[in-house]
């Protein structure tokens, strides 16, 4: 690909749009981001807050622990962290810099002021309002569509912010229409390092940071180390699996380790890469290979994210599963043929697993799906694949992937209703 065309400026643009450092699960930091921001903007400690969230937010919130609160979870927890020691000029690394004061002043906080959570009616996926006040002062923070997109923000009634609000959580981003798997092979095996080395150096670094830590720690249900301790240590096919789960164990847990995210997710982040650092040690490749190995991986993983969006019913680590077997078959030496047969098949296989928030079984899911990366590419490697007519597979690669779109945007979108009524009930029963 010319480095001088539009395209290759945008596919660098877009690793450095998606591939960005965050603490803590996403969804409860972008929460504690709206809140340090309406606390910012009322210049006060909130005596009362109040917060709308979308059904999908409420699902990604509910059931996990919040950094630096001292194992607390949920949406009140977020709300109170981000107010109390949220840095809204970090944007998801809000919770960064909290001390061990503040920890305690969180949870005074939770205990001595009303905080109201109510489902809101919006039609978009990602919609999240916090409101807080103090007196007859008041201050309103709304994020939309994408976890720093604040598109309003309002003191005492008058307006201060205001950005057009769409279905499309793009929209301010570069195009990822632009994405196909003809492009991304082409990009990556032409790239000059030095205009994605930084950003992919960082993912390295800090996503394998936590995957050891979730390895060494206690965290969650420890699927890392189940499987591990169940299947061995000297299977690198084996350490791929128990290593990237071990960083969503770690993640959802309460891990205070940023990580690089993809596609909004840290989880999503983590699947896309460790797989591939440790295939990549493992065969001692040079670090060229590895980087243009990344890339391949975390490109095709904002692939086929993109048409899905955000947040749905559909597992997000299945799609990242499938791009860590990509660049997993790039490093063996495999052609733009043999990678889209891998990601095919990796489709094929795990396509239906449900998203249902964010929380400890998200390891076990990593797991499974960075599982069905690898055997699509190991049936590639012994000349398996699935063909045209194999469920929603077809003949071509990009029209594959648009059923993925589907399936994921408009197919599981009732499913994704029917989820978040149950986590919604259940919420209620724990309140009462």
């Amino acid at each position: 690909m010319d480095k001088i065309s539009m395209k290759y400026h945008a596919y660098v643009q877009i690793l450095k749009e998606e591939l960005v450092p965050a603490m803590g699960c996403t969804e409860p930091i972008a929460l504690a981001f709206a809140a340090a921001k309406a606390r910012e903007t009322l210049g006060v400690l909130p005596d009362h807050v109040h917060v709308e969230a979308s059904g999908s937010i409420i699902k990604n919130v509910k059931s996990v622990i919040v950094p630096n609160t001292n194992h607390l979870k949920g949406i009140k927890a977020a709300a109170a962290a981000g107010i109390i020691a949220g840095k809204a000029d970090r944007e998801l690394e809000v919770l960064s810099e909290v001390s061990q004061e503040q920890i305690t002043m969180i949870k005074n906080y939770l205990d001595q002021t009303p905080i109201e959570v109510e489902l809101s009616q919006s039609e978009l996926n990602f919609d999240i309002v916090v409101t807080v006040y103090n007196g007859d002062n008041s201050a309103k923070v709304r994020i939309a569509n994408d976890h720093t997109n604040i598109v309003l923000i309002e003191k005492n009634g008058q307006i201060l912010y205001s950005a057009d609000v769409t279905q499309n959580s793009d929209d301010s981003k570069t195009d990822r229409c632009m994405l196909n798997m003809a492009d991304i092979w082409d990009f990556i095996t032409t790239v000059e390092l030095e205009d994605v080395q930084s950003v992919l150096s960082h993912q390295i670094n800090y996503n394998m940071a936590i995957a050891e830590d979730g390895i060494q720690g206690k965290y969650g249900a420890n699927i890392g180390r189940v499987i591990l301790s169940s299947f061995g240590e000297n299977d690198i096919r084996i350490k791929a699996i128990a290593m990237a789960a071990a960083g969503s164990d770690a993640r959802m847990s309460g891990c205070e380790l940023p990580v690089i995210i993809n596609s909004g997710s840290g989880n999503q982040g983590i699947t896309a890469s460790v797989p591939v650092i440790l295939y990549a040690r493992e065969l001692n490749v040079s670090d060229d290979l590895l980087y243009r190995a990344l890339a391949l991986s975390n490109l095709i993983a904002i692939h086929i994210k993109s048409g899905i969006g955000k947040l749905s019913a559909y597992c997000g680590a299945v799609g990242a599963g499938a791009a860590a077997g990509c660049g997993i078959a790039y490093l063996h030496g495999g052609l733009l043929e043999n990678v889209i047969h891998t990601l095919v098949n990796a489709l094929a296989i795990e396509s239906g697993m449900i998203c249902d928030g964010a929380k400890a079984s998200c390891a076990a899911k990593i797991a499974t799906s960075v599982g069905s990366g690898l055997l699509g590419w190991q049936m590639n490697q012994q000349g398996q694949q699935f063909y045209a007519g194999d469920g929603i597979v077809t003949a071509d690669v990009e029209a594959t992937i648009r059923n993925i779109y589907r399936l994921g945007k408009e197919g599981m979108k009732e499913t994704n209703e029917e989820i978040i009524k149950m986590m919604i009930n259940e919420r209620e029963k724990c309140d009462n």
